[in-house]
C-alpha cells in the first residue's frame, strides 16, 4: 500500500513554497526520517523527511515548481516494495538499452550542501568532491561551483559533446559577445528585499555614528578567555558584551526597544534581541530571546547555535520570527562604516564595525587604541536624535568600562 507524501504545514503568513530540491529519485530506497525533499520558503528551507522506511515513487512537482500546504508531492511504497508508478524491470527477452551515463557521486558530507548550492551541483551534474570549498569547515559555497564551471574545460572529442575549437584570433578592440548569467532570486533574498525597500519607504531613518575603544573588553577577554571556555564550554567572543551593553541603553531608552503600529507607540518590556548572520542564502536574523535574563555565556551558545543551524539551513522559522532590536556586524566583512536599515517593525538597529588600531589622544598623550565606529539607525518619527546620540554614549560607556555592566550604573 502506498503513502502519500505531502507538503507539511507552512509557518503562519506564509502562502506557499518552493521546491529546491528531490533528494531520492522515483526507485531509490530511503530510512524513516531521512529527508527527502526541500522546500524554500520567504524565510527558512523546510526538510520533507520520510514516515517510513521505503522506496520513492513517481514525484507530482519538479524542481522549481511552487507548491501549497497539503499538497502530494510524491507516493512512496514502505518496507523497500517497488514504489506504484515506478519502472517495471526489462523483460529478458527485450535487448537491454544502453546504460545511461554514470551520475556524480557525492561525497558523504554532500548532506551539508546548502539547498542553493546541492540545486547547482545537481543541474551541472558536478561531482562535490571535485570542487574546492572556501566556506566554512571547507563547505562549498555558491561562488565555488560558479568559478568551478567557469574553470571546467571542454568536452573532449567522442564524448557526445561537440568539440570545443581554439577562436581565432580577435584584433584588439572591443570585447566580442559580452557573457551574462540571469538567475533568479531566492525567495528569501525577495523577501529581504522587499522587506527593505518597505522599511525605507514607511520609516523616516536617521543614522548617528560614534566610537569606542574596545581596549578594556580585549584586556578583560584576554585575562579570562581560557578559563572561560574551559568551564563555559564555549568561547568568550566579542558579541555578547555588545548584546550586554545593548540591553543596559535599551532600559535608559526604551524608545529604541519600541515599535509603531498606526498612531500608537508600542514599548516592549522584554528584550528579544536578533543577531544578524549572513548565509550562502542570504541574511538571517535569529532571536536571542529574553537575553536580559541570561548569562555572557548563555548568550554566546544560543548565537553559536544559531549561526551554525542558519548556514547548514536548518534555521526553524520560530527562531528568526519577532525581535525588539537587532544588533548587525559587518566588522566580520572587513566594514569600517556603514548605515545599516532597520528591521521592521523595528524602530532602530546597532551597527558594529571593523575593529582598526588607531592613534587617539589618551589624558593629552598621543597612543595607539583598538578602535570601532559604531553606528545606530533608527526611526525619526518616534526617536529623537537626542535619544539616540546618547543611547549610543551609553553603549560606549559600557563597553569602555564593563564593569559598569556588572554593578548596572
Amino acid at each position: 500500500m502506498s503513502i502519500e507524501i505531502r507538503v507539511p504545514a507552512l509557518p503562519e503568513s506564509i502562502a506557499d513554497a518552493t521546491l529546491v530540491a528531490w533528494h531520492k529519485q522515483p526507485g531509490e530506497s530511503f530510512k524513516r526520517d531521512e529527508n527527502l525533499a526541500d522546500l524554500e520558503t520567504d524565510k527558512v528551507v523546510l526538510e520533507v523527511p520520510a514516515p517510513a522506511d521505503g522506496v520513492m515513487g513517481e514525484h507530482r512537482f519538479e524542481v522549481g515548481a511552487t507548491v501549497t500546504e497539503g499538497q502530494v508531492l510524491a507516493q512512496i511504497s514502505p518496507g523497500g516494495a517497488p514504489a506504484a508508478g515506478a519502472a517495471a524491470s526489462t523483460p529478458a527477452a527485450t535487448a537491454a538499452p544502453a546504460a545511461p551515463a554514470a551520475k556524480p557521486s557525492a561525497p558523504a558530507d554532500a548532506a551539508k550542501l546548502s539547498p542553493s548550492v546541492r540545486r547547482m551541483v545537481e543541474e551541472n551534474k558536478i561531482d562535490p568532491a571535485a570542487v574546492p570549498g572556501t566556506g566554512r569547515d571547507g563547505r562549498l559555497t555558491k561562488s565555488d561551483v560558479t568559478g568551478f564551471l567557469e574553470k571546467k574545460p571542454a568536452a573532449p572529442a567522442g564524448s557526445g559533446a561537440p568539440a570545443a575549437t581554439k577562436p581565432a584570433a580577435v584584433p584588439a578592440g572591443p570585447r566580442v559577445g559580452r557573457a551574462e548569467q540571469r538567475v533568479a532570486m531566492s525567495r528569501l533574498r525577495q523577501r529581504v528585499a522587499q522587506r527593505l525597500v518597505e522599511a525605507q519607504s514607511t520609516q523616516a531613518l536617521l543614522t548617528s555614528f560614534n566610537e569606542v575603544d574596545l581596549g578594556a573588553v580585549q584586556d578583560l577577554r584576554a585575562r579570562y578567555k581560557e578559563k572561560f571556555e574551559k568551564s563555559q564550554g564555549v568561547k568568550l567572543g566579542f558579541m555578547s558584551f555588545f548584546v550586554k551593553a545593548t540591553l543596559e541603553a535599551l532600559k535608559k531608552f526604551p524608545l529604541l526597544n519600541a515599535s509603531v503600529d498606526g498612531s500608537d507607540i508600542i514599548y516592549h518590556e522584554f528584550y528579544d534581541i536578533g543577531v544578524a548572520v549572513s548565509t550562502d542564502r542570504g541574511l538571517m536574523v535569529p532571536i536571542v530571546r529574553d537575553a536580559d535574563l541570561k548569562s555572557f555565556a548563555d548568550i554566546e551558545k544560543e548565537i553559536t547555535a544559531y549561526a551554525t543551524r542558519a548556514r547548514a539551513g536548518q534555521i526553524a522559522i520560530e527562531d528568526i520570527t519577532g525581535g525588539t532590536f537587532t544588533i548587525t556586524n559587518g566588522g566580520v566583512f572587513g566594514s569600517l562604516l556603514s548605515t545599516p536599515i532597520v528591521n521592521a517593525p523595528q524602530s532602530a538597529i546597532l551597527g558594529m564595525h571593523k575593529i582598526q588600531d588607531r592613534p587617539m589622544v589618551v589624558n593629552g598623550k598621543i597612543e595607539i587604541r583598538s578602535m570601532m565606529y559604531l553606528a545606530v539607525t533608527y526611526d525619526h518619527r518616534i526617536i529623537d536624535g537626542r535619544d539616540a546620540v546618547q543611547f549610543l554614549v551609553a553603549i560606549k560607556d559600557n563597553l569602555e568600562d564593563p564593569g559598569r555592566m556588572l554593578l548596572g550604573l
